[in-house]
């Protein structure tokens, strides 16, 4: 069952328990695992779920731009001060010279219990032929900075199962262990029952870092966002602490500190490339 379908709940929103892996191979090993929670988010609905979802069994249980359980503010996705969401990407796509979106599909970590950092959130556009025909990445730091790489690829139908291979070139500071002269390898699976996303990080060398975000989808109901509040318990805290707590064992291993002066920031957006696309019906 694809994403577009509709959930037990009657959204096409999901929640998915995910697991995030990071194994970095130079200039000496580096790996970790943590538990995380991930939520697809379909941006037309996200007034309908705080409707739908405030004030169950004693709780809010899911906020949009209001405090709950869990809640999706705009503010901490958008470049624009006031902008929505919604706005904030067709922004985006229009920056990179795609057509605006009729459908957009959103995975993040939104705040739980108040707070939430997204290093990596992705946006999938859909056309009005119901087609994923435009990939959005968003990075974010640690120093409250944003960057987009916008990947723009041949339409892929909503109901088959696709991998997608991207690239980019790396133009944006992240972390004070990496050099900038990298290059990015994306391949994701297209929203489904299974999350997958793997980024390769390449340097002139060769691989320097692979990451995943994996996991299995559960329908976005008001039992699952309390079940995923007390299987994953205050796992967006979890993140920025285990960001700092693998900065310390990076530094501890005698990684040298890349620093952020001299490096010119980079416009909001920059291009990416369609690798290819590989298409199974489900």
């Amino acid at each position: 069952m694809s994403l577009s379908e509709h959930s037990d709940s009657g959204f096409n929103s999901r929640l998915y328990y995910s697991t995030v892996m990071h194994d970095r191979v130079k200039p000496v090993r580096h790996r970790f695992v943590y538990k995380t929670g991930t939520f697809l988010l379909d941006l037309d609905e996200l007034d309908a779920l705080e409707n739908h979802f405030g004030r169950r069994f004693g709780l809010n249980l899911f906020g949009h731009n209001h405090s709950g359980l869990f809640s999706l503010y705009d503010k901490d996705y958008v470049a624009h001060e006031g902008d929505t969401i919604k706005q904030h990407v067709q922004r985006l796509l229009a920056d990179s010279h795609c057509a605006p979106a009729s459908r957009i599909e959103l995975l993040c970590m939104p705040r739980h219990l108040g707070y939430s950092f997204n290093p990596l959130c992705i946006f999938f556009c859909y056309n009005a032929a119901g087609e994923l025909y435009t990939t959005l990445y968003q990075v974010s730091n640690t120093f409250s900075q944003k960057h987009i790489y916008s990947v723009e690829a041949k339409p892929v139908q909503v109901g088959k199962k696709s991998s997608l291979r991207h690239q980019a070139d790396k133009v944006f500071y992240v972390s004070p262990f990496i050099n900038m002269d990298c290059q990015y390898r994306f391949r994701i699976a297209t929203p489904g029952d299974v999350l997958k996303v793997l980024i390769r990080q390449e340097d002139r060398e060769g691989l320097l870092l692979n990451a995943t975000l994996t996991g299995k989808s559960t329908p976005l109901t008001a039992k699952g966002l309390i079940a995923m509040a007390l299987k994953r318990p205050l796992f967006t805290y979890k993140v920025i602490a285990g960001i700092h707590w693998e900065a310390l064992r990076l530094w501890l291993k005698k990684i040298p500190l890349v620093s952020r002066k001299g490096i010119t920031p980079p416009p909001l957006v920059s291009k990416g490339q369609p690798l290819a696309t590989t298409t199974k019906e489900e």
